[in-house]
């Protein structure tokens, strides 16, 4: 989830969630755990050099799935946008990665390398924040894909940030045909949705509580099936 702010300022952020998807949907989900999240955001001001930087961002994931509460999975996604032009659209670069430990072992997995390039347009609306953006993505198969992702994410605080609604949503293609023996027969491409909305009240100072929804739709399962999972969660700013 990027965090939308104003330009010139920068924020990072811990969050810890406890993930409720055994209780939620015990038939497709083994166990509840917690998941550990970084932020870090920074809108950096124009400058007169021919290139100028826009909002450089990386999160960091950690989901605690693994047996005793081990880490089972880990995810990195960073974000530079920059321009060499009068309108407020920008050039986005993006990465994306991670890896994943299953039990039994042998069946762990990569999070495969993807990299996307595309332009990112950042707009007000009745005092919420939004940046929305279209991508061409190279996505680091045995069989390499060639695909199209599209983000929208917002910000909006109430009650001078008592309270924060934010989130993002993500639609994209892949190929099902990945390379490997359990795909290689497939044609076509698998259009896959992504969500985690967000609430955040704010406890005292930086501190805060809230709940995210992941929303899930091919992601984690190649079965036709829309998955919505809760959490509970902390966050500090720092």
């Amino acid at each position: 989830m990027m965090v939308i702010i104003p330009a010139s300022v920068f924020s990072q952020n811990l969050q810890l969630h406890y993930d409720l998807r055994h209780t939620i949907d015990p038939a497709h989900n083994s166990r509840n755990f917690p998941t550990l999240y970084f932020e870090y955001f920074k809108a950096q001001n124009d400058t007169s050099s021919f290139i100028k930087p826009g909002a450089f961002f990386i999160k960091m994931e950690t989901d605690m799935q693994g047996q005793g509460d081990n880490i089972g999975k880990a995810f990195i996604q960073t974000s530079q946008t920059f321009r060499f032009w009068k309108p407020s659209i920008y050039l986005s670069l993006q990465y994306s990665g991670g890896l994943g430990v299953t039990e039994p072992k042998q069946y762990s997995y990569y999070i495969n390398n993807s990299f996307s390039l595309g332009p990112t347009y950042l707009f007000q609306w009745k005092g919420a924040y939004f940046s929305t953006a279209i991508y061409y993505t190279y996505n680091m198969l045995q069989k390499p894909s060639h695909d199209f992702l599209y983000t929208l994410y917002w910000g909006k605080g109430f009650w001078n940030y008592k309270v924060e609604f934010s989130g993002d949503v993500e639609l994209y293609s892949l190929n099902k045909n990945q390379g490997d023996d359990l795909t290689k027969s497939l044609h076509g491409k698998t259009i896959s949705f992504f969500g985690e909305p967000q609430v955040w009240f704010k406890i005292h100072g930086n501190f805060a509580m809230g709940s995210k929804v992941l929303l899930y739709y091919h992601v984690i399962t190649a079965q036709n099936l829309f998955e919505v999972y809760p959490t509970i969660a902390a966050r500090i700013k720092f």
